[in-house]
């Protein structure tokens, strides 16, 4: 692409984490010796001229341009005005794919914070050879899910191969902390999945894959544990219960070492679960999540049940934690490694905002800056060409330096 006018457009600047994003984006460029030719898109003026008015003297200078998702003309100039998109638009499985077209068919560099496995799936396949061919670095998953797990994992690989020579074949990440809330939009996108694999007994077969998100003939058939319910963890020494977001999360990591070349190992495995605590208590409350979930995910296949969540007790589009709460929030997620010989290792990622909120337009808004200075045009002919990629596997330590001196994350070995 020739010199667009930006370097990087939001588009969806007018949701609940496209405002934090935008926010974010224009306090941390009015003081960083980072330049950034930056524009705010969305489909309508009036909102959008106020995002632009929450964002103070930082963001007058800041344009806007019109674009709705299933306008593909629209969508199509906006790509050709900038090198980056950065797209907060969901459920990106009902809104996202138009954008995604765009961006491949223009060459235009791409990233966003879905969690929809089974849309990342539909997308590799349907446009990963033509953004091979036209140099679009589509990364999908760069907010709470999955750039802790996938960076947190390539940080562990990297201190095993510092101090043994080998990685750690096998992992597991372990939710020791996690304060936050949910947006509508998060919320919404969680009860598409659900109700999509209630309805195609293909996808839910699909989505039960640990290696869904790898590309075909990745060699992988190490059997994977999956945690469905409450068990004792002896290498935490407490007791565990499953994780939501491990159905991304562990895909993403798969992903990432297929795509490099089994850099985790031909036999590597990868879990993720809740921490409860030891002894009886511990116990119970990893039952007590079990149940929950259980009723969370009956009651999202049931259409009349569902609409009365999403009515009485969740979060609608465009609602989700006050700032009070976005500062308040924080999250604590501690890695364990062996490797084939039984050497350990632990690490510890942290972050100090909200999760889902707070901390990831905060980590989205780093990648997206990334993608557009540290891997821009330079970099499709020197390091990674068009195509589809994750965080662990587009970005290198320079994203976990931004993540930690600039997004409040920590990376430890502990």
């Amino acid at each position: 692409m020739t010199n667009p006018p930006y370097d990087l457009i939001i588009f969806g600047a007018t949701s609940f984490v496209g405002q934090i994003l935008s926010k974010y984006l224009a306090e941390y460029l009015s003081s960083s010796t980072e330049t950034l030719r930056w524009a705010i898109a969305g489909r309508s003026q009036a909102k959008l001229q106020e995002v632009k008015a929450l964002l103070g003297t930082a963001g007058q200078s800041v344009p806007i341009i019109i674009a709705d998702a299933s306008n593909e003309v629209q969508l199509k100039q906006l790509c050709t005005q900038t090198r980056v998109v950065v797209s907060t638009v969901g459920p990106y499985a009902l809104y996202g794919e138009p954008l995604i077209r765009a961006c491949v068919d223009s060459g235009t560099d791409y990233c966003d914070l879905t969690g929809e496995t089974q849309w990342i799936k539909k997308m590799i396949e349907r446009y990963e050879p033509a953004a091979q061919q036209s140099g679009a670095r589509i990364v999908h998953c760069c907010g709470f899910d999955s750039v802790p797990s996938d960076m947190g994992v390539y940080f562990l690989q990297q201190q095993a191969m510092q101090q043994w020579g080998v990685p750690a074949t096998q992992v597991k990440m372990r939710v020791r902390t996690l304060k936050g809330g949910a947006s509508g939009g998060t919320v919404a996108s969680l009860l598409n999945v659900v109700q999509e694999a209630a309805a195609d007994p293909a996808l839910r077969k699909q989505l039960l894959n640990p290696y869904m998100l790898c590309p075909d003939h990745h060699g992988s058939m190490t059997r994977q544990h999956f945690v469905k319910s409450a068990e004792y963890d002896p290498d935490f020494k407490a007791w565990i219960a499953p994780f939501v977001m491990a159905a991304i999360n562990e895909r993403v990591v798969h992903r990432s070492n297929a795509l490099s070349g089994d850099a985790y190992g031909k036999n590597f495995s990868y879990n993720e679960a809740i921490l409860t605590g030891d002894g009886l208590k511990g116990r119970l409350k990893a039952t007590g999540v079990v149940a929950g979930l259980g009723a969370f995910m009956l009651g999202a296949v049931s259409k009349p049940v569902s609409q009365l969540m999403e009515r009485f007790l969740l979060p609608k589009p465009g609602e989700g934690p006050s700032i009070e709460e976005q500062l308040s929030g924080r999250f604590d997620l501690r890695f364990f490694g062996q490797t084939d010989a039984g050497q350990t290792i632990r690490v510890k990622v942290t972050g100090d905002r909200d999760p889902g909120y707070g901390s990831t337009g905060k980590m989205l808004g780093q990648a997206a800056i990334g993608l557009a200075l540290d891997h821009g045009q330079g970099d499709k002919k020197t390091g990674r060409q068009g195509g589809f990629w994750t965080p662990a596997t587009l970005f290198d330590a320079r994203f976990i330096e931004r993540l930690t001196r600039h997004a409040g994350l920590r990376f430890e070995q502990v």
